[in-house]
């Protein structure tokens, strides 16, 4: 392409110039053959000039005031006038014709000439070769020969700045069919220069790393997932065949509610499976203008006293959401606060620098600094809750997070002077008096 564009250049350039030159060369030679008839009229206006050895290069008529040739050049003795300019008597005429009758197979450049002489008006008739299109070989030839010079290192230049550009995406393009979904460990090259090139080098090696990421999650969440619901299975199929070696002594209503356990923490395991794969792929509920403080309220009331519930809630605080997911967000921090508290829960919500700030906090033995950000990974349990409650799926507050998320807020865990204190952050609104 660059050589095409340059080839096209030189090629306007060397046109320009010939014309430039040619019409230079016309312009002087018309000059020189006005200067010639400028001498001829002088010699004629005191006598007619001998003609057969000068003029060399250039065709001479003359011609009286009856229109006959009364001199000529070699050549041009007895032949048809060599052009039919009848110039007004005070000027001159020129023009340039080719394949004339006199002149067949050439170009020529004719100029007619009046005299005054005092037996009437004669006129000269003079004319030279015209310039041809390429002007002289003393021209055409070295400028053809640096047309194919140009080009040739513009071709070749072109050549190797377009390889030497190219060079780094062919190095991206085979990285690229290198990777697969089971292997996403390369990385393209970056090149050195800071250019499109680049970024766009470094944007697919992000683009890789999150590719990369969110296949190890999905694998460890495989993972995790098969081995909690392999527990449950396990001990509903060991019951099944304690039961089933000696039917008649099995206790089969306890065998049966054990089975139940089991199938319920299974239950529990696959809803909180599925709740993650729809937040993951980003399917959420529709969101509209809720009043937090009576949703929090609300829940709270339907709850079976577990342990002490104790709220301080603001009213009017409104934020925008979907109530069914606000609920099991709000069920799921209460369900971790009771299975930990000594004794008493403590709900708190506030608008507070244009965010509805909902905390629930506990009286029990708290989180370690160090694990603040460690429960909210998928499956994690920490020795506390695997002891008080061994059928937990290790979901409850990554799930609340994610939700938390959907909503444009951040669950985190905060200092407490005693226990666990989890703090809800999201954006408040504001309805006008119409809508309200």
């Amino acid at each position: 392409m660059a050589a095409a564009v340059m080839a096209l250049l030189c090629t306007a350039m060397a046109v320009f110039i010939v014309l430039m030159v040619r019409q230079t060369a016309i312009d002087h030679r018309t000059e020189q053959l006005f200067t010639n008839a400028i001498n001829l009229g002088a010699q004629l206006r005191r006598d007619v000039p001998d003609l057969t050895e000068k003029n060399p290069g250039q065709a001479v008529q003359v011609f009286d005031p009856a229109g006959a040739v009364v001199a000529a050049t070699p050549g041009m003795e007895g032949r048809p006038p060599m052009t039919n300019l009848r110039p007004d008597p005070d000027a001159y005429a020129t023009t340039t014709s080719c394949d004339a009758r006199v002149f067949s197979g050439r170009c020529m450049i004719e100029l007619a000439y009046p005299v005054h002489r005092t037996d009437g008006l004669w006129q000269l008739d003079v004319a030279v070769p015209a310039i041809p299109w390429y002007v002289s070989p003393q021209l055409i030839v070295p400028l053809a020969t640096s047309w194919v010079l140009l080009v040739a290192a513009a071709a070749v230049g072109s050549h190797r700045i377009v390889g030497k550009t190219l060079q780094p995406v062919g190095s991206i393009s085979h990285t690229l069919a290198l990777i697969t979904s089971s292997d996403l460990r390369h990385r393209v090259p970056v090149p050195k220069y800071r250019d499109e090139l680049r970024d766009l080098a470094e944007t697919a090696n992000r683009t890789l790393d999150r590719a990369q990421a969110a296949v190890e999650r999905q694998l460890r969440f495989a993972s995790d997932a098969s081995h909690d619901l392999r527990s449950p299975l396990t001990a509903i199929r060991t019951r099944i065949e304690e039961a089933l070696i000696e039917p008649r002594e099995a206790d089969w209503p306890r065998t049966g509610e054990a089975l139940l356990d089991s199938v319920d923490r299974m239950q529990a395991l696959i809803g909180d499976l599925l709740q993650v794969a729809r937040l993951d792929a980003g399917v959420t509920a529709r969101h509209e203008p809720i009043d937090l403080t009576g949703l929090v309220g609300g829940e709270l009331d339907r709850r079976p006293a577990r342990a002490e519930l104790r709220r301080r809630l603001t009213p009017g605080v409104m934020v925008d959401g979907s109530r069914i997911e606000l609920s099991r967000l709000l069920n799921n921090l209460l369900d971790n606060a009771e299975r930990h508290a000594a004794s008493t829960v403590t709900v708190t919500l506030t608008p507070e620098a244009g965010q509805a700030v909902l905390e629930v906090s506990d009286d029990g033995e708290g989180i370690a600094p160090d694990q603040h950000e460690a429960v909210f990974q998928r499956f994690t349990r920490l020795e506390a809750s695997r002891a008080k409650d061994p059928g937990g799926t290790g979901l409850g507050l990554p799930i609340a997070r994610q939700l938390a998320e959907a909503h444009g807020g951040t669950l985190t865990v905060e200092d407490n002077v005693r226990g666990a204190r989890f703090v809800l952050r999201m954006p408040l609104i504001q309805l006008s008096r119409s809508t309200m």
